[in-house]
């Protein structure tokens, strides 16, 4: 979706992804609910969409880092839980261990997410945990060789297609494994017959093929209530092209898409569509509620004609066609950033020997240019068809057979009878249809004997379908596999090396088929390769924390990637330019430490435990998991050819392997995945299929400054076989405590503290205030801490906690920032509580499944947690919370390594064209203010332990600290947890905490710097531009001081005409009731958002085709009073000056271009469907409840929250001109800056200064892992 506002972003809630010039980033939630979800290959994110109106959150740099981790972490995947994903783990491991930069420190955390790029980032959602008992697993399943029950109907298995996978966790702790169960010597036989079993299918999943040729597949699910997602996957990506056709499909996916007519329909309705090319498909799909609000009808019929008309009868105008052009041509440019060319290099010479090399979904611009309507048009008779494609229909949806009669009526009228011929076995993509449809008797398309299914008329033999061919693989390339051999056959390291790149990267490959995972056999090896990767991330994480570590970061991964059609398995090493040849010594040395010598008994009880405890929550969680992440899971793990199972159905599988697992079978099944990097070298190992190196062409020294970096390929390999040589000890094993404070510590904290609960405030007598409508209590601790409780069943046995402390970065020094955002790192990177050492804190939170983040805001410090309820997780987290506050521990190499990373990210800031661009705007805006970029080399060189310490622990008083938990607890069970851990936190002297900080200003004008310009030197011409400007905060608060509710509802009354009407007065008092309300603001400038991001993309982006990529974005704080607006758009050199006034004309325009009841009202949907189905988020909660008792925040009350959705209802359109009035706009108010990319400058375009980089701002895009950065921005 589209907007930069959220119905969210009304009410005061801390921000995980605020960003300083992109403003907030739209959460989402990766899946998991089986086996095996995303890859993490390079072309991950080679993936171009395209929608109606934008929903690119692009990722803000904050101090925001993974505190406490757990089990471990992926690269870049915040949303991902350490122990997360029941099966989504198996078959994509991906491990990343070390310090991140700066731009990654949002990232490593679990409650920071990236939005889905491209290549559809799964949603996390929350899995809580079921008894075990509701699981049970019967001894005759062994002696049946079966595990599927007779009484149960499953569907059929997924296509003979590979797909992407995912890295998850898991967790229940078994304390013997591969003890119970299975004893090899006496049930040898049983253990293989069971072993060899097929996977049990999803139970509920429906699948049908129609008479052209069209397979569909339909999964009713209750999440969201009333909704349903339809997507209609066209078997056909840029693997398809010709030489001279390279982006076609592309195009096709744009033109289609935005020139339907049917689903221009779908806007008014609260439908949501957008689409996307890849490698091997083109998804168009459509996010819909069952029936309309208004009229009560049924908007399935709709929903699929419109997916018809925009897959197989699209209207090739010559002025849509040119319209797209010129939006692809600039999305080319915008996405054409140092990370999408380093991903390039990775796929071209990991895939050297087959088309995936040479056809990146967004094409070549030559091309792009050149092509005409017939030559589209031939491509899309080619290859869009219903026979090579796929209709996929998951939610609110209880009547199967009508559902099935729904997509006959509007799909059969596709391709007549007579346009059909018989199409042979052996025809293109006919191995895969056999497999996802699978001949019954009589020649009906239906499934195996126990699949629920349907069988109408429309049904047709299989051997009688569509003329045209499909592939038989998926994608259609042959791939040279990594096979054992000499180094005299193996390809030498690759360099890639430009000035745009800050640090250094090397990875390493391996190739294989891919494994489907479809008998217990499968999901075992699956299991064993996980827990064995697991053990690498803790180890290196742990060991090498010195001041000066030799790697940032090592990351081990191992995932089926299907869009590519194998599984790659890559060790992926970065660090600083001085420290490359350590760095690949220390992590080749640690990858084969743990291939000879395993992991420990310890670590297999560890990880098995955590894996199944995951699997639990995941089970538990089954009727909770969002239609879109199941149809996601479906979609990927068909393609990969695995089989799709239930949740419940996974877990009793998993816990059935389980048992079947031993110590020497993890090891040897483990071992095997690292020979390529373990026994580089010899004979017997595999060759990798690639090692690519990409590394700047200078680096900063200090005292010299910038030199020459130089490098070559056999330096690269005799680091490996340094690494290779250097001895090798076993890992000693660690023992985890079972508890942070015992019994006995508690008891005599009680007697000293005497925790109680104290009134609120001075004017409300009761200890306990209760909210029967929202069901949130509110409470307050005597040594001055608020908390706010909501107990929900939203998501089973599982619970999230907030603690908010006022003060954030606003409290540095503006002129010499740093302090707060490095102390927040430094207490990160320490990881030690007490007398408990990181790897005993870490291991602490992997067995209890808790996973913590800290992270400071502009506003405020905060702590995230997450975690089961059961075995204790709550308590356990509560004693973590409890210990950080009261005995964290600072250590000075922990605070090193936060400077120099810091330091890292500020030289790496003239390398990107966004930041540069970006940091002109908000230091010309706020006047030079460094509490809103990041901290200098000369800031950095100021701070101290002491200093960055003293700014975090002040901040740490009495009423200035809030903690809100949601969760699946008891009343019981909270308040005593309240008591025992937060109540003995000892009061301070001076509970009330002033937030002391000096004032903020935004420049005066006239200036000289309202409108720049900055140059990066580059090979490829790029261009981006910024415009902002002061707004209110979210409470009416201008950074004048003024207090806008005193403005404007002195006059209201006695604007109002009188009347006697009843409809007046009802209307009257809804609009008297709204502006007074303290969210008045906070709502009307979130639905003002909403219209001008729809004005900005009708006009800019599909009327003018001045860029592909624009939006507008706002910034409302809290506890600061002042907030401000930011437009970003993307564009060409030649048409960026064009694009900026433009979106000047637009912003300004709404006057002269007076709002419409019908935007305003498809605003109000939009927010108010984004809340009705957050509102099932425990995380949505936390938000909510955020500073409902905060001092620092003196509106928000109940009333923020009860009188939401009635509030929205009754803006009015002259609501929203009043909230528009208080937007700046004017040429003294509004600044601009101007970044171009290219060989030479143009005129008056300044050239950033290399010996004294600008600051960067948190609003800049980090680099992500391999692949990410490649694909293209939605629009809509």
């Amino acid at each position: 979706m589209a907007s930069s506002a959220s119905l969210m972003s009304a009410i005061p809630h801390i921000d995980c992804s605020r960003r300083v010039v992109h403003g907030n980033r739209c959460p989402s939630r990766a899946t998991s609910s089986n086996l095996l979800l995303h890859s993490r290959s390079p072309s991950a994110a080679l993936v171009c969409r395209t929608s109606a109106r934008s929903d690119w959150r692009r990722r803000s740099l904050s101090s925001k880092h993974r505190f406490l981790q757990g089990v471990g972490t992926e690269k870049l995947q915040p949303q991902r839980r350490i122990a997360s994903k029941l099966f989504g783990c198996m078959c994509n491991e991906t491990l990343q261990t070390g310090a991140s930069f700066p731009e990654q420190l949002d990232c490593v955390s679990f409650f920071r997410n990236r939005h889905r790029r491209g290549w559809r980032f799964k949603r996390d959602y929350l899995r809580a945990f079921q008894d075990r008992s509701s699981f049970p697993l019967q001894r005759q399943m062994l002696e049946n060789n079966s595990v599927k029950p007779a009484h149960v109907t499953y569907a059929n298995v997924g296509p003979d297609e590979p797909h992407v996978a995912s890295t998850a966790w898991s967790d229940t702790v078994l304390e013997k494994p591969g003890i119970g169960l299975w004893d090899p010597e006496t049930e040898g036989t049983e253990l293989e017959g069971f072993l060899s079993s097929p996977l049990p299918p999803h139970p509920k999943l429906y699948r049908g093929q129609l008479k052209n040729g069209l397979r569909f597949i339909i999964l009713p699910n209750k999440v969201p209530g009333n909704r349903f997602e339809a997507h209609m996957e066209v078997h056909a990506g840029s693997i398809d092209e010709e030489d001279d056709e390279q982006g076609i499909a592309h195009m096709i996916e744009h033109v289609a898409f935005l020139g339907s007519k049917k689903r221009e329909k779908l806007l008014g309705t609260g439908a949501r569509s957008n689409a996307y090319t890849d490698f091997h498909h083109t998804v168009f799909h459509i996010h819909s509620p069952t029936r309309t609000k208004d009229t009560d009808e049924d908007q399935l019929p709709f929903v699929l004609d419109a997916l018809n008309e925009i897959a197989f009868h699209p209207k090739f105008l010559a002025s849509r066609v040119e319209k797209e052009r010129r939006a692809i041509l600039s999305e080319l440019q915008m996405m054409n950033t140092i990370d999408y060319r380093v991903d390039c290099q990775l796929l071209q010479h990991l895939h050297s020997e087959n088309k995936l090399s040479r056809r990146f979904p967004i094409g070549l611009e030559e091309q792009i240019k050149k092509w005409d309507t017939d030559k589209i048009q031939k491509f899309h008779e080619r290859w869009y068809f219903p026979a090579n494609s796929t209709l996929y229909i998951v939610g609110d949806i209880s009547d199967i057979p009508k559902t099935v009669h729904q997509i006959e009526a509007v799909f059969e009228r596709t391709l007549p009878e007579t346009d059909k011929a018989a199409l042979h076995s052996t025809s293109a993509f006919g191995a895969m249809a056999n497999f996802l449809v699978p001949k019954m008797p009589g020649g009906l398309a239906g499934s195996l004997s126990n699949e629920k299914s349907s069988t109408p008329s429309s049904y047709i033999d299989q051997s009688k379908s569509i003329k045209k061919e499909r592939h038989a693989v998926r994608p259609p390339v042959k791939h040279q596999w990594s096979v054992p051999g000499t180094l005299h056959g193996a390809k030498p390291p690759q360099i890639f090396q430009h000035e745009l790149i800050q640090n250094f990267s090397i990875n390493m490959f391996c190739k294989l088929p891919v494994n489907k995972v479809q008998t217990y056999g499968d999901l075992r090896n699956a299991f064993m390769k996980r827990i064995f990767l697991s053990a690498l991330h803790f180890r290196i994480n742990t060991r090498y924390k010195t001041s000066d570590p030799p790697f940032t970061s090592i990351e081990l991964d191992h995932s089926d990637a299907g869009r590519e059609g194998c599984t790659v398995t890559t060790l992926t090493v970065t660090a600083e330019p001085r420290n490359w040849q350590n760095a690949i010594r220390v992590a080749v040395h640690e990858v084969r430490r743990l291939k000879e010598f395993g992991v420990t008994e310890g670590e297999l009880a560890r990880y098995l435990g955590a894996l199944l405890k995951d699997s639990e929550h995941s089970a538990a969680m089954a009727d909770s998991i969002p239609s879109v992440d199941n149809l996601d899971f479906i979609m990927e793990n068909d393609a990969l050819g695995h089989t799709v199972m239930d949740p419940r159905l996974g877990h009793e599988c998993l816990v059935a392997v389980a048992e079947a697992i031993t110590l020497e079978e993890v090891n040897a099944t483990g071992a095997k995945v690292l020979e390529f990097i373990s026994d580089f070298g010899s004979s017997s190992a595999p060759l990798p299929a690639a090692i690519v190196a990409c590394v700047p062409k200078n680096v900063h020294v200090d005292g010299v400054g910038e030199t020459e970096f130089k490098i070559l390929p056999h330096e690269i390999t005799d680091a490996i076989k340094e690494g290779l040589k250097e001895p090798i000890l076993p890992e000693p094993e660690v023992e985890a405590p079972k508890e942070l404070i015992t019994s006995s510590q508690l008891h005599e904290l009680k007697l000293r503290r005497k925790p109680c609960f104290v009134p609120a405030s001075e004017d409300i007598f009761n200890t306990q205030i209760v909210d029967e409508e929202t069901g949130i209590t509110q409470r307050r601790l005597s040594n001055g801490i608020a908390v706010n409780y909501k107990i929900t069943k939203n998501e089973a046995r599982g619970a999230v906690m907030r603690l908010i402390v006022g003060g954030g970065k606003a409290i540095d020094n503006p002129d010499s920032g740093g302090a707060v955002v490095v102390g927040v790192r430094t207490l990160s990177e320490g990881c030690r509580v007490g007398e408990f050492s990181r790897e005993q804190v870490e291991l602490f939170c992997v067995n209890h499944l808790i996973n913590c983040s800290l992270d400071s805001t502009e506003e405020f410090i905060f702590m995230e947690f997450r975690f089961t309820l059961r075995d204790g997780g709550m308590r356990a987290a509560f004693q973590l919370l409890h210990m950080v506050l009261e005995h964290s521990v600072w250590l000075e190499d922990s605070f090193d390594r936060a400077t120099q990373l810091y330091l890292s990210y500020y030289r790496s800031i003239p390398k990107s064209l966004e930041r540069s661009t970006a940091h002109k705007l908000m230091l010309a805006m706020l006047n030079g203010d460094e509490r809103f970029v990041e901290p200098t080399p000369m800031s950095l060189q100021k701070l101290t332990l002491q200093s960055v310490k003293d700014a975090v622990m002040k901040q740490f008083v009495g009423s200035n600290m809030e903690v809100s938990i949601v969760g699946d607890f008891t009343e019981e069970d909270i308040e005593a947890c309240i008591l025992d851990y937060l109540g003995t936190v000892r009061s301070t002297g001076n509970t009330k905490y002033g937030h002391g900080y000096s004032p903020f200003t935004f420049r005066p004008s006239p200036s000289n710097v309202h409108s720049q310009q900055v140059f990066l030197k580059d090979t490829d011409e790029r261009a981006c531009a910024y415009l902002a400007g002061p707004a209110p905060n979210r409470w009416g608060f201008t950074v004048e001081g003024k207090d806008l509710f005193e403005t404007f509802n002195s006059s209201s009354d006695a604007d109002a005409e009188p009347s006697n009407q009843n409809k007046f007065v009802e209307q009257s008092n809804l609009r008297k009731e709204l502006r007074t309300h303290p969210l008045f603001f906070g709502i009307t400038l979130g639905l003002l958002a909403e219209i001008i991001n729809s004005r900005l993309f009708t006009t800019v982006r599909d009327s003018l085709g001045l860029t592909y990529d624009v939006s507008f974005e706002l910034s409302l704080f809290d506890m600061l009073n002042f907030g401000w607006y930011v437009i970003s758009v993307t564009s060409t050199p030649d048409k960026v000056y064009k694009a900026v006034e433009a979106c000047k004309n637009v912003l300004r325009g709404l006057h002269d271009n007076k709002i419409a009841q019908r935007e305003l009202d498809r605003a109000k949907r939009t927010l108010l469907m984004r809340h009705e189905a957050e509102t099932k988020s425990n995380v949505y909660w936390l938000g909510l409840l955020a500073h409902l008792q905060a001092s620092s925040v003196p509106r928000k009350d109940i009333s923020c929250i009860k009188d939401l959705t009635s509030l929205y209802e009754a803006a009015t359109i002259e609501d929203i001109y009043v909230a528009y009035e208080q937007l700046k706009v004017d040429d003294g108010s509004l600044f601009s800056c101007i970044g171009v990319a290219g060989v030479q400058p143009g005129e008056d375009i300044a050239v950033p200064d290399d010996e004294e980089p600008d600051l960067g701002h948190q609003g800049a895009l980090p680099t992500g892992s391999r692949g990410l950065s490649t694909m293209t921005r939605p629009t809509t």
